[in-house]
Order: structure tokens, then sequence, then C-alpha cells
């Protein structure tokens, strides 16, 4: 059965690391928001889904799929989930907490980046909060950023298995994770971030190796990967990239 991934149709965003699971794997799933609303998806048929009364596990909000009557939210826990059949995971359990716990980490970095933008509410515009934004990504861009990449560099330094990959010896569902996350830092701070990553060769060379991946390359030259913009997660403010 093939998957429904739900989620916003104009960005990256969250989405998107569930996206390049399945595309780095050359998964069937249909990117159901995006699809036509005379075929019954769309935008508005997520949005019904969501207000089902009947769905027993209701999903807070995107990204969730569907797998048949199965429904999962959260990105790490749709990953979780995805990986043992996309084969993205360890079988060993100890392999699969760890990947789970740099997943999380991920994905609170993710969150750190995005509050950089809205560090007091998200209801409210970007311009409602700038000088809350400027302090706020001040701190992201000299304290936090460095310590989140040099962690994941030391991930990798430290793998029994060598340092091509996160967890053992090929390529996880944390991979393709830290892969969008360095992509996602890159144009939201391109100054800082750089400033950053001369400092952590083997996150570099992993970003490297999986823009490489034959199935990952072709993904991000086609017309499914939808460009960065200043709607989603990552958005490109130059006064916020305190180098």
């Amino acid at each position: 059965m093939t998957y429904e991934l739900h989620y916003w149709p104009t960005i990256q965003g969250r989405g998107e690391f569930v996206r390049l699971a399945l595309e780095a794997t050359g998964t069937s799933y249909v990117d159901v928001a995006r699809s036509a609303a005379d075929t019954g998806k769309g935008v508005a048929a997520m949005q019904r889904f969501m207000d089902l009364k009947s769905t027993r596990h209701p999903p807070f909000a995107p990204p969730f799929l569907k797998d048949g009557d199965f429904v999962v939210g959260q990105t790490a826990a749709i990953l979780q989930y995805l990986a043992p059949t996309l084969k993205l995971v360890a079988r060993n359990e100890q392999a699969g907490i760890w990947t789970m716990q740099i997943q999380l980490t991920i994905a609170d970095m993710v969150t750190e980046a995005h509050d950089t933008h809205h560090p007091i509410a998200s209801s409210l515009y970007y311009e409602d909060q700038k000088a809350e934004a400027l302090r706020r990504a001040g701190d992201f861009c000299k304290e936090r950023m460095p310590k989140f990449m040099k962690w994941f560099e030391r991930v990798l330094a430290q793998n029994p298995a060598g340092n091509r990959y996160l967890v053992g010896n090929r390529m996880s569902y944390a991979d393709l994770s830290l892969f969008q996350l360095v992509e996602g830092l890159r144009y939201a701070f391109p100054l800082a971030s750089e400033k950053v990553l001369v400092r952590t060769p083997l996150v570099l060379a992993l970003h490297h190796r999986i823009a490489t991946q034959p199935r990952v390359a072709a993904y991000l030259k086609s017309d499914r990967r939808l460009a960065f913009s200043e709607e989603g997660v990552f958005r490109r403010y130059p006064e916020l990239d305190v180098g």
C-alpha cells in the first residue's frame, strides 16, 4: 500500500525530513496536500481528516503519515515508524534508540532555528518581534549553532564503524535529517553557518555524501523539491545572520 504524506504544499518545513527518507529509498508515496482537489486530495482533504472525530489517534499538526488505517504524527515518530521498512535504521535495538536520540537532537536544533525569527509567538509576524529576534539569533549563531554542530561532529568521529555515517556503516534517517538541517542553516544563516561548518569537516563530508546519493541527487534536481522561502522553518533575514 502506498504511503500518504500529509504536509503543507508550499513549504519544505518539517515534512521535508520525512520526504527525504521516502525519496532516498525510492519509496512510493502520495503527497496528499500537493495533489489536485478533484482527486479527493489537496489541503482541504488533509484538514478534513485532521478534524475527523472518528480518528482514534488524531495528529496534532502536519506532518503526519497514513499507512492504510494507521496514522502517525510528529517527524521523529514518523521516521522511526518508516525506518525498519525503508532500511534506514539498524536492527539492533540499542542502535535504533541511538538513531532516535540523534534525530530528536536535530529536531531540537530545528526548533531553535525557527525561534530565531519567531521568538515570542508563532502567531505574530516577524515584524512584530524583530528586536527579540535579533537578540535570539545572536545567541543561536554564536553559541547554540556551534554547540550543536560540534556534537554532531563528535558523533561522527566516535562512531565505532567509521566516520562516514552517524550510526553504523550505512545511511540512516538521521543522516538524511542532518543533511537537511545543514541545508536549512546554509540558507537561513549563510555567513554564520559557514564559520561553524568549516570547523566540522566530518559533518560537511556527510552532507556531500548524502547530496550525491543517486536518488537524493535526482530528487534535489526535481520539481518535487521545493525551494526554501520566508514561509518555512528556515528563513533568510540578513539582519539575523550574525556571523
